[in-house]
């Protein structure tokens, strides 16, 4: 399960098809320096995106 306090490097390392859901949410980000030290919550909030949408999205892409 993915959840908000997790980095955005681990999600796509441990789950590659979030790597699209990040991208279709505007999130570019994971390839930078800053998503090894910040966690999913803080890079959806600094790109305006609604958290709990973008959960429900990723553990919906990992679980189907």
């Amino acid at each position: 399960m993915i959840t908000g306090d997790m980095s955005i490097t681990e999600v796509v390392e441990k789950y590659p098809k979030a790597a699209d859901i990040l991208l279709s949410y505007g999130m570019h980000c994971f390839g930078c320096m800053a998503a090894r030290f910040e966690n999913l919550e803080q890079g959806a909030l600094a790109h305006g995106i609604d958290v709990p949408h973008l959960l429900k999205d990723l553990n919906d892409a990992i679980t189907h």
